[in-house]
């Protein structure tokens, strides 16, 4: 067997079937901890080396979000089927004196997984609160009705993902037949959301909102890695404000012409409306949306690694431009940002279908 020492970022290790025995163990040992827990989060991943990595995510993330944590890792290539667990505890000074604590419990698996990790991991959940499952890569065979039924809030991130097409489809599938209510929410469409409240807020002016019918023309620049965010984004604005499928674009900039791509609506009172995303290796995962028509260009754009989005508005004698804030880069802040607001993700699932019309043209 592999020596503690080769993971002391996950703790001790421990049996399986003494993990609880081992927990009461941990919190015996220093009487000034305080264990605080307000949900399950399970960490999932299948590529090499992630434990440790989400160890570190995990730490991070207690800091503000106190939980029961369940770090997964599975390697479901290998010929044989074993299961090695360890526990520690990520604590942090509340007012300068008492350390508060959160548990974690990681799991390393390899082989067939299924029944183990719902009879087994889940086994291990703080039965009384909710489940938020963080599935990063890939969707494999894994996500099924036996791993969703006990899920509560589905986090992923789609700009990973080789095939979005069919891994939304499965994604719909699981949230139209789950028996429990499935929220899913996806890292991609948190990207995106100081973006959709800078650009709600900049149509409040009423010069700017007497032009929203008027619109002719979107234009939003995205990081390659970051595609799925610009199409929801997209989604978004066509589903907020009513505009319906145009007909096919003829532009220089098709599709096929790698960094742009162009798609075409049709507003409410008829009018056409010409979309282009274009790829930019310099970009910041969404660095400009752009809406203009009527007279009246709405800009909210950001520069790669800056700490603030710029919010413009440019009308005939009316100019205006402001900071706003930005939302994370990386997935732990945009998880912790998600813990934060908590919700249904309603809108989501509001723009959902349309995204995915989006991703088949």
């Amino acid at each position: 067997m592999t020596t503690l020492s080769m993971h002391p970022e996950l703790g001790r290790e421990v049996s399986v079937g003494s993990i609880d025995k081992e927990l009461r163990k941990l919190w015996e040992e220093d009487d000034a901890r305080t264990n605080a827990s307000l949900m399950n989060l399970a960490v999932y991943s299948e590529e090499p080396g992630a434990l440790e990595k989400n160890s570190q995510t995990v730490r991070e993330l207690t800091a503000e979000h106190a939980c029961r944590a369940l770090l997964i890792g599975i390697d479901r290539n290998a010929p044989e089927a074993s299961i090695r667990a360890w526990i520690t505890a990520h604590c942090h000074l509340s007012h300068g004196r008492k350390s508060v604590c959160c548990e974690q419990i990681a799991f390393a698996l390899t082989g067939k997984v299924t029944g183990r990790l719902r009879n087994t991991v889940f086994a291990h959940l703080n039965s009384d609160l909710p489940l938020i499952f963080w599935w990063q890569g890939e969707l494999s065979p894994i996500f099924e009705d036996r791993l969703y039924s006990l899920v509560d809030r589905f986090v992923f991130d789609s700009s990973s993902w080789a095939n979005p097409k069919d891994s939304f489809a499965r994604i719909s599938e699981a949230v139209e037949n789950a028996t429990n209510e499935l929220v899913v929410q996806d890292l991609a469409w948190t990207r995106c959301f100081q973006f959709r409240v800078s650009i709600a807020a900049l149509y409040e002016d009423p010069l700017v909102l007497a032009a929203l019918p008027d619109v002719a023309t979107v234009e939003i620049v995205h990081h390659p890695s970051d595609r799925a965010t610009a199409l929801q984004m997209l989604a978004w604005l066509a589903v907020q404000a009513g505009w319906r499928d145009g007909i096919e674009l003829d532009l220089a900039v098709a599709r096929q012409s790698g960094s742009k791509e162009g798609f075409s609506f049709e507003g409410a009172n008829g009018k056409a409306i010409a979309a282009t995303l274009t790829s930019d290796e310099d970009s910041a995962p969404l660095g400009l949306v752009r809406l203009s028509g009527g007279g009246v260009t709405v800009t909210v754009s950001r520069e790669a690694g800056e700490s603030h989005l710029v919010r413009r508005i440019e009308a005939p004698g009316h100019v205006v431009e402001a900071p706003g804030p930005v939302d994370p880069d990386d997935c732990a802040g945009l998880i912790g940002e998600q813990l934060a607001r908590g919700g249904k993700n309603s809108l989501f699932q509001k723009i959902l279908p349309r995204f995915r019309e989006l991703l088949e043209k």
